[in-house]
């Protein structure tokens, strides 16, 4: 006879925990193959920040994304 299936629910803090720590890893792991390249490290967090969207140091904000909805041209200014 079969066992039941136990589900297992997990929090919405451990999953966003789960997901930064597994984006944390990636961020560091291409950081580190950047810097055996020769890119000095300031240079390689800098970019790894760039495309994972987030802030490096004192640097402001990231490269705004042209397709976010807080745009500051309308469309009129556009046309």
């Amino acid at each position: 006879m079969a066992s039941p299936v136990v589900k297992k629910t997990a929090s919405i803090e451990e999953v966003l925990a789960a997901i930064d720590a597994a984006r944390d890893k990636v961020m560091a792991d291409e950081v580190k193959s950047l810097t055996k390249l020769g890119i000095p490290k300031a240079m390689a967090y800098q970019m790894i920040a760039s495309r994972f969207h987030q802030k490096v140091g004192n640097q402001e904000e990231a490269e705004p994304d042209p397709f976010e909805g807080n745009a500051t041209t309308s469309w009129e200014e556009i046309s």
